[in-house]
C-alpha cells in the first residue's frame, strides 16, 4: 500500500459492518500520532432475536404451483442499518467542520454501502479510500500500515 499523509487534526475511519473506529491524527503528517476519538459498536443479535418468521411461500399466478419467497438475511440489514448511522456521522462531521480530511478504510462490501450515503460536503474532505479490513487492528497498527 503506498504511503498516506494524514494531516493534523485528519481523521481515519476504521468500519466493517459491526465496530467503526474514527481515529484522530494528533500528530503531524511527518510524525503522526493516531488517537481514538469514537469507537460505535452494534450488539452482535442471534438471527432468532432478529427475524420474526419463516419464509413465505407465494402462489403462481398460472395454475396451482406454489414457491418459497427467500428469507430475509437479518444480519446483512442489520449491518447495513449500523454502515448508514455510520455515514451520517460522517456527513454531520463534515457539514460541522470537525475535520478538514478523513481517509475511510472498509472491506468493499461495506465500502460500498458508506459511498452511497456520503454526503458532497463529505466527498470533499475525503482523501482516500481503502478497501481493507483493519477494524480488528489496534491503532498503533493501523498507523504503521498508513505510514508505510
Amino acid at each position: 500500500m503506498p504511503k498516506l499523509k494524514v494531516t493534523q487534526g485528519g481523521w481515519v475511519v476504521v468500519c466493517d459492518g459491526a465496530k467503526a473506529l474514527l481515529i484522530e491524527n494528533i500528530g503531524d503528517e511527518v510524525f503522526p500520532n493516531f488517537k481514538t476519538r469514537e469507537v460505535h459498536e452494534q450488539p452482535d443479535n442471534k438471527t432468532h432475536e432478529l427475524g420474526t418468521d419463516a419464509p413465505g411461500r407465494s402462489f403462481s399466478s398460472v395454475g396451482p404451483g406454489r414457491s418459497a419467497v427467500e428469507q430475509t438475511d437479518w444480519h446483512d440489514e442489520q449491518e447495513r442499518t449500523f454502515l448508514i448511522s455510520i455515514a451520517a456521522r460522517l456527513n454531520t462531521a463534515a457539514e460541522k467542520k470537525e475535520t478538514g480530511m478523513m481517509v475511510v478504510i472498509a472491506p468493499p462490501r461495506a465500502l460500498g454501502v458508506l459511498r452511497q450515503q456520503f454526503a458532497p460536503a463529505l466527498r470533499k474532505i475525503i482523501t482516500a479510500e481503502i478497501d481493507k479490513d483493519y477494524v480488528k487492528m489496534p491503532v498503533y497498527e493501523i498507523e504503521k500500515q498508513l505510514a508505510g
